[in-house]
């Protein structure tokens, strides 16, 4: 069962990074393209995706600072635009503390492997695992 679960999750992470993606490249707010689509009926058949679109449209200004704090000599504008909003999913889901801080890392390296660049899993993975690590000497 809980690998059902972990594809689930991990599909419905997928869909939310392809609705920031393209609020992103469309130049509008993630959330309203969430809120688009569920009036046109093309409602995230996981609930999950529509928490971390909500989620990550919520805590953006946190989220973006965090990620400019800890990606070294990188701002979010230089990024790969798929590198930047699964920093910024993964960034959520650690703050969230749904999930551990290592299945978030885990899932954010997974997508950027299959989707980005071949530098990308290393620097997600040392961005986010650094943003872990600040929020956890805090707690």
């Amino acid at each position: 069962m809980a690998s059902h679960v972990a594809t689930a999750r991990s599909k419905a992470r997928k869909r939310a990074l392809d609705l920031l993606f393209a609020a992103e490249a469309r130049d509008i707010s993630a959330g309203d393209l969430l809120d688009q689509q569920i009036g046109e009926g093309q409602v995230p058949n996981n609930p999950f995706t529509v928490k971390l679109v909500r989620g990550v449209v919520a805590d953006a200004e946190r989220i973006d600072a965090l990620i400019s704090q800890f990606a070294k000599d990188w701002s979010l504008a230089r990024m790969p635009a798929v590198d930047r909003n699964v920093l910024r999913v993964g960034v959520w889901e650690i703050l969230d503390g749904d999930v551990a801080a290592e299945v978030a890392i885990s899932e954010a390296t997974a997508l950027v492997t299959e989707l980005s660049t071949d530098d990308s899993p290393s620097f997600v993975n040392g961005v986010l695992s650094a943003v872990a690590k600040d929020l956890a000497t805090k707690h």
